[in-house]
Formats: C-alpha cells, sequence, structure tokens
C-alpha cells in the first residue's frame, strides 16, 4: 500500500485528490497539509510513503519544504503537482530534491501512475516541460565525452533505457535483468559520469550525442 500525503493550500483540490488516490486498491490518503510548514510536521507524524507537493503555498513553500523532507530519514518521495510550469520553478524544484514534476493538468491517470512510479524509486517529468527541463540542464552542465568509455556494455544499455525513459521495472524486462542489478548499475553509471542523478544522466546522455534527442 503506497501511503500519500497531499501537501497544497486549496481545500477543494486536496479533496478531489483525496477522492481520486483513495479509489485505488494501492494507494491510501493519509494526512493533508494546507502549507509547506505543516506538510513537514505532517509527513514526520505519518511517515508518508510519497508526498503530492504543491509549489506556491503561505507560511512555507513547496520547494523549501522539499528540501527539508530530504534531510529526514527515511525520507518520502516528493512529487510536485502544480499550476506552474516555468523554467525556474521546475529547475528549483528539481534541485531540491523532489522526485517528480507534473502540472494540475496532468489526468488522473497520470497522476496515479507519477504516485506510482515515484513510489517506485523511479522519476517522472511532465512531458509537457521535459525539453526545456533537458535543455535547462544542458545550458549549464558541460559534460565529459571522455567518461562514456568507463562504462561497461551493460551499464551503457541501461543509460540508453533511462534516456528512452524507462522506469526500472521497464528496463529490467526489456534487459532481462532483476531489478536490484538495474538498480546496481545505475549507481554505477551515475559514479562513472560523476553525476548526481538519473536527470544529469539523461542530460550528459543526449548533450554529448551518446544518444540522439527525440522529443
Amino acid at each position: 500500500m503506497i501511503r500519500v500525503l497531499l501537501a497544497d493550500d486549496d481545500a477543494l483540490v486536496r479533496g478531489g485528490l483525496k477522492a481520486l488516490l483513495d479509489a485505488e486498491a494501492d494507494i491510501v490518503v493519509v494526512g493533508e497539509a494546507a502549507d509547506g510548514a505543516e506538510a513537514v510536521h505532517r509527513a514526520a507524524v505519518v511517515r508518508p510513503d510519497v508526498v503530492v507537493m504543491d509549489i506556491r503555498m503561505p507560511v512555507r513553500d513547496g520547494v523549501s519544504a522539499t528540501r527539508e523532507l530530504m534531510r529526514t530519514d527515511p525520507r518520502p518521495r516528493v512529487l510536485v503537482l502544480t499550476t506552474f510550469d516555468l523554467d525556474e520553478v521546475v529547475d528549483d524544484a528539481i534541485a531540491a530534491g523532489a522526485d517528480g514534476f507534473l502540472l494540475k493538468r496532468a489526468t488522473p491517470e497520470e497522476l496515479i501512475a507519477g504516485i506510482r512510479t515515484v513510489a517506485a524509486g523511479d522519476a517522472v517529468v511532465s512531458p509537457s516541460v521535459t525539453r526545456r527541463l533537458f535543455e535547462g540542464y544542458a545550458a549549464r552542465f558541460e559534460p565529459d565525452r571522455d567518461r562514456a568509455t568507463r562504462l561497461t556494455e551493460r551499464e551503457a544499455d541501461v543509460l540508453r533505457a533511462l534516456a528512452d525513459g524507462c522506469s526500472n521495472a521497464e528496463i529490467a524486462r526489456e534487459l532481462h535483468l532483476a531489478v536490484e542489478t538495474v538498480k546496481t548499475h545505475i549507481s554505477s553509471v551515475l559514479m562513472k559520469l560523476d553525476v548526481r542523478d538519473r536527470t544529469q544522466a539523461v542530460v550528459w546522455a543526449y548533450r554529448t550525442g551518446f544518444v540522439h534527442r527525440r522529443v
């Protein structure tokens, strides 16, 4: 069962999300918060697996709250759900440690899939902001192309699958590996490329021409 905390200053939004998520057999809403400060406090009490976090909230915004949640142990996964797709909002949320970024115009199916994805340890980003996210990171991130030679053939396959947007489970099926083995390969890829996370690994792959952009 995926335990979810909803953080949004709009009570109607929270109510709609709760009704939607509680209808799913594998998801339960264990708490609600009307601002970032309350989200941090409630998370410490109810220990959610996933926090669905709005950005623009009173008292404390979602970016600041996400940054603090990243310092907790165990930390929840954070899926940002916001009206805003401005470059700085996306960058701030990802930099704070958010595991996913979806817009409120996402379909119910996309939101539910996003919660399941981040709960499983994968990342999700709204398709409408993916290109700008990659380009924004690429403008600030100058990769070392020689690092590709450090990757084994299997690690290179895993990186290509990451660039295709595959989850760990999808990579496991495609490459006929155990999910834990995929996670090990991803950790090795991040270390060898000297990047912080999956997003930067994908940016590296596109920026160096290791894979070719199809978006």
